[in-house]
């Protein structure tokens, strides 16, 4: 296929990382992003166990940036085929849309990056390796060399203009000095924390080190990034919602970063995005908090029992799953984890959505917890 390069911007070489910004021009998002930021984490730090209560919504953002990359899937898919995996099924992968594995993938690869970050782990070429080899470890994305820098040149293309070339990455034979010169960046950059990760996002972007995938390992980052340098005490910032809602904005800025050196306008833009998406996050946690606190006074009026605490984490931690899960993992004697079950069905606050069938156990789903994280 020939190429139209008439109009593709090129890699911006020999200008990052940039000078100072215009802080005339950023000041007031500055000011607002850090500021919604910080009631974000204090909302975080007053969560009674943020792991279990917004894991739903991670599992939301990785559908929402792999959606943007074209790869569409629901929450409930994903959800219910980590439901199977958990349950012992060896062939959820293999019987699952190819999509929803790839957005599963997604949540693997940042939990991987986590842990490893928490270890002790600096951000270098082995972490976002490692990201992209978990990523496309299955699926379509398997035969697109995962944990592995691009050999060929790769472009990006005009949305919705066959062969019209949008940008073009640097070459294969400089990725290993850009990738050298942002590591250094992210880590002992001058900036601002906040305002290296916005720099370090746009030009891991730019530089898109690998043959697919490079969208989501980019935006996945900005997240570890906040949490690392201290913005955020845990890792659980959800950016994916602004930028697929300004999505022609977002590939516009950061197109115009190369083509006219405009760092200001594209720090202005991440900046907003990030205080949006906080207070965003911010009222779906508040919404979840609140239905956990409802639904833990219920659960004990309900069920009378010492084992109520521990249903009700259950189900926050796996909205959807299958009640051979539930009675082997929970922590609750069996007979009673089946009870509850019934109960729950009962009360209208389960929905069966495969009823048992042999050996199989039947697939449920919390709904007012799904009902919050699917809008």
């Amino acid at each position: 296929m020939d190429l139209n390069l008439a109009s593709a911007v090129h890699y911006h070489h020999s200008r990052f990382p940039p000078g100072d910004p215009d802080w005339g021009a950023v000041v007031g998002p500055l000011t607002a992003a850090t500021a919604a930021l910080s009631r974000y984490d204090e909302m975080l730090r007053t969560m009674v166990n943020s792991e279990v209560l917004l894991g739903p919504l991670r599992r939301r953002d990785a559908v929402v940036s792999s959606r943007m990359e074209g790869t569409i899937s629901t929450i409930d898919e994903v959800l219910q085929l980590e439901a199977d995996e958990d349950a012992g099924d060896a062939d959820a992968q293999r019987l699952a849309r190819s999509e929803t594995v790839e957005v599963l993938l997604y949540s693997r690869a940042l939990a991987a990056v986590q842990d490893a970050l928490r270890d002790g782990a600096p951000f270098s070429d082995w972490l976002v390796r490692r990201a992209h080899q978990t990523l496309l470890a299955f699926g379509r994305g398997a035969n697109k060399s995962p944990g592995e820098y691009k050999t060929e040149q790769n472009y990006i293309g005009a949305r919705g203009r066959a062969a019209e070339i949008h940008f073009v990455p640097i070459e294969p034979h400089l990725l290993g000095e850009g990738m050298e010169r942002l590591f250094g960046y992210i880590n002992n950059g001058d900036h601002l924390p906040i305002v290296r990760t916005a720099h370090a996002h746009v030009e891991f972007e730019a530089l898109h080190p690998f043959k697919d995938g490079n969208g989501r390992v980019g935006r996945m980052l900005v997240t570890l990034m906040l949490w690392r340098f201290g913005l955020i005490t845990e890792p659980h910032f959800f950016i994916s919602g602004y930028f697929e809602d300004h999505k022609d904005e977002y590939i516009e800025r950061m197109r115009l970063v190369s083509a006219e050196d405009d760092w200001t306008g594209w720090l202005a833009f991440f900046l907003t995005a990030l205080e949006h998406q906080a207070h965003e996050n911010i009222a779906t946690a508040a919404k979840i908090q609140s239905l956990y606190t409802d639904m833990r006074e219920r659960f004990r009026e309900e069920f009378s029992s010492q084992w109520s605490i521990h249903a009700l984490d259950f189900v926050f931690s796996n909205p959807v799953f299958r009640n051979n899960r539930f009675t082997s993992s929970s922590g609750i004697p069996p007979a009673t984890a089946n009870r509850f079950t019934r109960k729950l069905l009962d009360l209208g606050l389960l929905v069966e959505l495969q009823p048992p069938a042999g050996r199989r156990a039947g697939l449920y789903s919390f709904e007012p917890l799904l009902e919050i994280v699917r809008t």
